[in-house]
């Protein structure tokens, strides 16, 4: 068997740096009041929209780590039994968290809403979220999550394009006519982007060759110029609001969207996530610094983000969406230190969720 790989810090205060940048964007986004950089806009890619694919590339990391690992320990086939079971408990586990996207009010409501809408409406809008497309992605990717980068680059480009072709023929007037969210039931396509960036990177950070920072840094650029030259498709050619900038010109499927899952979006946000993570090697790994916050919340994310949600509903009854933006800050501070709280509180006592 394979010596154990050694534990990288940078992934922790990476994975606790989008944790932080979760709670932040979220235990404010409600707020009218807050800077538009902060909030999601569906139009463009604001700071906010580059949290969740960070979320991915860690997992991309995670998952190809666990699997060689599993592959070494119990054969490819065992491995992917396992990593079959991890995916489909994640999926399981979003659809019980985010809860259908109807609430029938009455037995009439039930009995004359056609079957087709009911189970739209019941399986396929309001739980298609984060820890669900995690699942999902994680099914998709388990045929290449263990193959060379070629194998891997192929499917992920094959993934884009097949989301493309769909999002073409119906895809992206049906999630609009829907109301999804993070690209509904056939984000997975795109959600794979950063997963296998993430994959990659992991490779490159084993194989510790020299000019690693410039191969990390460069994949890095690369993406967020593929994602922005995609986004340029939207004019015909002609220049696209860069990210981070409110665009000029009407959405359509190009258009950088994190409610459409579009590929313009994703690709950038995997070369955004490389960069961040890049800055974590040299920061963490090289340095030998670590921010004790980021270490605390990078431990047990999962636990973070369920801990952020339900404290979010909760302040959500005391947050109006017209609240000045002091009154925006003072809330989203109190959910901040409360979740952080918390998660050190199971931390210290050694309660860690993971699957």
């Amino acid at each position: 068997m394979a010596s154990a790989t050694p534990r990288l810090a940078s992934l922790d205060q990476f994975r606790g740096y989008t944790v932080a940048g979760m709670f932040l964007v979220n235990f404010l986004g409600s707020y009218d009041a807050t800077p538009a950089l902060l909030r999601h806009h569906n139009t463009w890619c604001s700071y906010a929209d580059t949290i969740m694919p960070q979320f991915f590339f860690a997992v991309g990391m995670a998952l190809r780590l666990v699997m060689l690992r599993e592959s070494e320990q119990h054969g490819r086939s065992g491995a992917l039994r396992r990593g079959a079971q991890r995916g489909l408990m994640l999926m399981l586990i979003g659809f019980l968290w985010y809860q259908p996207g109807r609430d029938l009010s009455s037995w009439s409501e039930l009995t004359s809403t056609p079957v087709g809408p009911l189970l739209r409406d019941l399986f396929l809008t309001n739980v298609f979220q984060a820890l669900t497309h995690i699942g999902a992605v994680t099914l998709w990717v388990l045929p290449v999550i263990t193959r060379g980068w070629r194998a891997q680059v192929a499917f992920a480009l094959g993934s884009a394009a097949l989301h493309l072709w769909l999002s073409h023929a119906f895809w992206y007037e049906t999630l609009h006519e829907w109301g999804v969210i993070d690209g509904g039931p056939l984000g997975f396509l795109t959600w794979t982007l950063p997963v296998l960036a993430g994959s990659l990177a992991f490779d490159a950070v084993q194989a510790a060759r020299p000019g690693l920072m410039r191969r990390l840094l460069g994949g890095a650029a690369g993406l967020m110029v593929a994602g922005y030259a995609a986004a340029c498709v939207t004019q015909g050619g002609n220049l696209a609001a860069p990210p981070f900038v409110a665009p000029w010109h009407p959405p359509d499927l190009w258009t950088m969207s994190q409610k459409a899952g579009s590929v313009s979006y994703l690709l950038f946000a995997s070369g955004f996530s490389l960069a961040v993570f890049a800055f974590f090697i040299w920061w963490a790994d090289r340095r030998g610094h670590s921010w004790s916050v980021f270490a605390t919340l990078g431990q047990n994310a999962l636990m973070a983000y369920l801990i952020h949600m339900v404290l979010m509903g909760f302040l959500g009854h005391f947050g109006p969406r017209d609240a000045p933006l002091w009154y925006a800050l003072t809330m989203a501070a109190i959910g901040f230190l409360l979740s952080l709280a918390v998660v050190r509180w199971c931390n210290n006592r050694r309660l860690f969720l993971r699957l």
